[in-house]
């Protein structure tokens, strides 16, 4: 039997807050302790606090200076988390969550289907047969 093993999944997902609508995902990762999952938010909320209106730029930096050690300890318990910045019409929200990741088989104990070679890579198309 194939190990399980312990981790996160961490998701952000937007939401137009003026013409509703279901949030769409974004961006999504897997992680493996509670300190890799927070600081994917962290760095993530970080990376675009300047490109943020004033209000929703000192939410995101209360919750930098102030909810990410409520967020990393509520990790460690096995909760779920999630920080949300509201910025005009757009809330962007940061979740995660503990998760038991199932080991996939290794792609190396077996070759590549007949098929494989058939694909352009990034397009999900097949590529045109040479005659």
């Amino acid at each position: 039997m194939k190990e399980i093993v312990r981790g996160y999944w961490c998701e952000c997902r937007t939401e137009d807050l003026a013409g509703g609508g279901p949030p769409a995902l974004l961006a999504s990762m897997d992680t493996y302790s509670a300190a890799q999952a927070d600081r994917w938010i962290a760095v993530a909320l970080r990376t675009i606090t300047p490109a943020l209106g004033p209000a929703a730029a000192d939410e995101a930096w209360d919750w930098l200076y102030d909810g990410r050690i409520e967020m990393r300890q509520a990790l460690l318990r096995s909760e779920p988390c999630s920080v949300s910045v509201d910025n005009k019409t757009t809330r962007l929200t940061w979740t995660a969550r503990p998760v038991l990741f199932l080991t996939l088989a290794r792609r190396e104990d077996a070759g590549l289907p007949d098929c494989a070679d058939r694909f352009t890579p990034g397009t999900g198309r097949p590529r045109p047969r040479l005659l």
